[in-house]
């Protein structure tokens, strides 16, 4: 099965996610989205910036390095996930209630999965099909809008298009997630944090006060990086579709917090979408996936323990506790048992 580990840091990933869409709803009321956007994503940046310091000087355990191969994936996920999609977000945000917008974040974890599916080629089954049409019907509950002139909100397609850049970000992402998870979200948040800033200041729009300032870092700093580290960890060990599925989750913390805290309405078509959409979730983190598989002759570099999957020789150099990480190289092997498309199980079916 896979690391349950893995489940725990994409479900706590959901967490932070979740519970930070009402949490933005509040701060984009004060203030400009597009500042709101880039002050979230910096404050995530600079701090797993300062996190990343620290712990290089603290810890003993090193994760895999960024190499220059990782540099063109990277930058197109953050163009992607951490300039465009907080943007659309914050717009879509600023014209919707955050219950109904957190609970169309559910897409994301649909056309994660599709691009997995359709791009990247992670096997999927009926079961999780079934599951992503479900969210799918879910979301399009919310979204429509029969007396709207093109019958969907324009905000519902705000958020709907932050999703897709999300799921474009998150398969790149899975692409260099062998790599140190808080060094890829620091990189992402600051980037990203900076583009966004600078744009919205360009336009003449004025820095909030301190207080927003300090609370849209805060939001940022968790909801956006913390949460972004797990995501990365468990993308190592679950794929991009079935970590997506796992964060599918977040949206309805979401919403629950913000018919709390916001004192939004429960309406009835809220409460159908939130039904679908936690049946797909279930199809997906019930899956159980088992079977006869080769593996290839494999080279990478990643954080790891010594396991069937890493029974591999070292060189007098390469470090000895574990987990540790070095360049190795993993021999032919056909074997069978429960997994998802991680970083040693992306193979044909």
């Amino acid at each position: 099965m896979p690391n349950r580990r893995s489940i725990v840091f994409a479900l706590a990933a959901a967490v932070l996610f979740g519970v930070s869409t009402p949490a933005a709803k509040f701060l984009v009321a004060q203030t400009d989205p597009w500042l709101t956007a880039g002050l979230l994503y910096l404050g995530s940046g600079t701090g797993l910036g300062i996190a990343w310091l620290l712990r290089r000087g603290l810890s003993r355990t090193k994760e895999a390095p960024l190499r220059p191969s990782d540099l063109p994936w990277l930058a197109a996920a953050i163009a992607s996930g951490g300039v465009v999609a907080p943007v659309l977000l914050m717009f879509g945000l600023a014209r919707a209630p955050a219950a109904q917008a957190s609970l169309l974040l559910n897409l994301e974890g649909v056309l994660t999965a599709v691009l997995a599916w359709v791009v990247f080629r992670e096997h999927f089954d009926r079961r999780i099909a079934i599951g992503m049409g479900l969210i799918t019907i879910g979301a399009f509950a919310l979204a429509w809008q029969p007396a709207g002139r093109l019958g969907v909100e324009p905000a519902a397609l705000l958020i709907v298009a932050a999703c897709l850049g999300w799921a474009i970000d998150n398969n790149l992402t899975r692409k260099v997630s062998g790599g140190d998870p808080v060094l890829i979200a620091a990189v992402k948040g600051g980037a990203a944090g900076t583009v966004n800033l600078g744009i919205a200041l360009a336009s003449t729009v004025r820095l909030p006060d301190a207080g927003s300032i300090f609370g849209a870092s805060l939001v940022g700093f968790f909801g956006y990086g913390v949460s972004l580290v797990f995501f990365v960890r468990a993308l190592r060990d679950l794929g991009a579709a079935r970590t997506g599925a796992y964060f599918s989750t977040a949206p309805f913390l979401g919403a629950v917090a913000s018919i709390v805290a916001l004192s939004e309405p429960f309406t009835l078509r809220l409460a159908i979408a939130g039904v679908l959409m936690a049946l797909g979730v279930w199809l997906h983190i019930s899956e159980a996936h088992d079977h006869e598989h080769t593996h290839e002759e494999l080279q990478h570099e990643h954080l790891h323990r010594h396991d069937e999957h890493h029974a591999h020789a070292h060189a007098p150099e390469a470090p000895t506790d574990e987990p540790h990480s070095h360049l190795h190289t993993h021999a032919p092997l056909l074997h069978a048992h429960p997994h998802y498309p991680d970083l040693h199980h992306r193979h044909e079916h």
